[in-house]
């Protein structure tokens, strides 16, 4: 089974078996540092193997989200099973019935009013309320009813 690995400067290692995972137990700074070590690593060219490919494709849909990616199409007429807010790092996921997605909670991203709405009747999910939880949802309910706007 693969595993993301992360050593840290100071020598200590972490393995995560998902992002997930990982996303529980790294905070912001973290998880901007690899974003920023993985794209250099890449230079935006797609990784061929497995986890690295994964890794690299969560962590750019997040970072940079492109209105004309694969990724945005393929949302439309999914269905939302979850939806889950990590506050530690300020991302939120999505899983789909045969996809996820994981977006920062500040960031615009190009999803229809209809997936929106489906967020927010399957409901949010935290590891506990807070402010970023109110932000999120303010967000996401002027995105769903004025989409360009925001």
């Amino acid at each position: 089974m693969g595993h993301f690995q992360i050593i840290r400067a100071y020598g200590s290692l972490r393995r995560y078996s998902s992002m997930i995972k990982m996303l529980l137990s790294i905070d912001r700074e973290d998880l901007e540092t690899l974003w920023k070590l993985v794209k250099a690593k890449h230079r935006n060219t797609r990784p061929e193997e497995g986890y690295e490919r994964v890794l690299w494709g969560d962590l750019k849909v997040m970072f940079e989200p492109d209105v004309e990616s694969e990724v945005w199409r393929n949302l439309q007429g999914h269905k939302v099973t979850v939806w889950k807010l990590f506050s530690l790092s300020g991302v939120h996921f999505m899983r789909f019935q045969n996809m996820h997605i994981f977006m920062l909670v500040e960031k615009k991203y190009p999803l229809t009013p209809a997936t929106i709405t489906e967020m927010l009747n399957k409901k949010l999910q935290a590891d506990y309320w807070n402010e970023m939880c109110y932000q999120l949802f303010k967000l996401m309910t002027k995105q769903r009813h004025n989409p360009k706007s925001v």
